[in-house]
């Protein structure tokens, strides 16, 4: 922020920052334009802070899709596989996700994948498999194999690809992401989106950087490391 020339100039003159070499004389007036001058500043500061956060949340909802993710990507991928997904409030839209400075997984990306969130209400999945290489190992999750299906609520996800046989019911396509209802998730003003009252994919597989969800239900849950993935 430019300082204004009122603060500029008293700053100068003040007992506290005086001129190499000499002490400039300090007159009533000048003590009351400096005292005047510092009481502006630090109303400039003051005023600055809500206004430097404001726009830099601003500007981080921007880059990341609203709810998509909140926190800095790894920049890994990771494989995520179910023979059924079913789900109430369905949202997709464009996004940016962003990895932690100096990240040695940027390569020529410059810190940043292109995404498409998908945000769902409610979601239940079959047979759920989640696998992400290490180099030369696979961390592997399974979970939902049994009677019981992993559950989420609020669930997003960030993928650059994504497979399977989708059915929509009430669909819309072509929405302004930032007026988006059934999934309670609002995408940046001026993308393309598109949202619809229930999903199901059969045969799902994403390609994905990111997941969240407000609560995540694994039923049967195993981790382990696995010479292949999902």
């Amino acid at each position: 922020m430019a300082s204004s020339p009122d603060v500029t100039s008293s700053a100068g003159n003040t007992p506290e920052n005086p001129e190499s070499g000499s002490v400039p004389e300090v007159s009533e007036t000048s003590v009351g334009t400096a005292r005047r001058g510092r009481v502006r500043a630090r109303r400039a500061a003051v005023m600055a802070v809500p206004a430097t956060l404001v726009a830099g949340a601003l500007a981080v909802l921007t880059a990341e899709g609203a709810l998509g993710v909140q926190f800095a990507i790894s920049g890994m991928p990771f494989t995520v596989t179910a023979t059924e997904l079913n789900g109430t409030g369905f949202e997709q839209f464009g996004g940016l996700d962003n990895m932690a400075p100096g990240s040695p997984n940027e390569g020529d990306t410059g810190g940043q994948v292109l995404v498409v969130t998908s945000a769902i209400k409610n979601a239940t999945l079959t047979k759920l498999c989640q696998s992400v290489d290490l180099g030369g190992t696979n961390l592997l999750i399974t979970a939902g194999g049994g009677a019981q299906k992993v559950s989420a609520t609020d669930l997003t996800t960030d993928s650059t690809e994504l497979s399977g046989d989708a059915a929509f019911d009430n669909i819309e396509i072509g929405n302004d992401a930032s007026t988006l209802t059934k999934a309670g998730v609002k995408g940046p003003i001026g993308v393309f989106s598109q949202q619809a009252d229930t999903v199901r994919i059969a045969n799902l597989r994403q390609t994905n950087y990111a997941t969240t969800a407000g609560v995540f239900k694994l039923p049967g849950l195993k981790l382990r490391f696995s010479s292949s993935g999902c």
